[in-house]
């Protein structure tokens, strides 16, 4: 198990009520599902990550299960929400 930094930006920041958290985990899935426990009082949370992309170590996730994607030793998780509206 590894631990490290997650970063939240925008709607993520808001809904989680902090820009920043340490994670102990050895996947994303594991440090999302650890994420949303601690913030079971901010149903919005939850909500908000369902339409984040994530960055791990400035790497795009991508459409990688979260399961599969591990996470270094001191590493950083960026949780991006929708910036902008997107296509028409």
């Amino acid at each position: 198990m590894a631990s490290g930094t997650i970063r939240y930006w925008a709607a993520a920041k808001a809904a989680a009520g902090t820009a920043e958290e340490t994670y102990e985990a050895a996947t994303l899935a594991g440090a999302l599902e650890a994420a949303r426990a601690l913030h079971a009082d901010r149903p919005e949370f939850a909500r908000v990550l369902t339409r984040c992309s994530f960055l791990v170590n400035g790497e795009q996730v991508g459409s990688r299960t979260h399961e599969t994607v591990t996470l270094p030793e001191g590493g950083t998780v960026e949780v991006l929400p929708p910036f902008a509206g997107g296509a028409r």
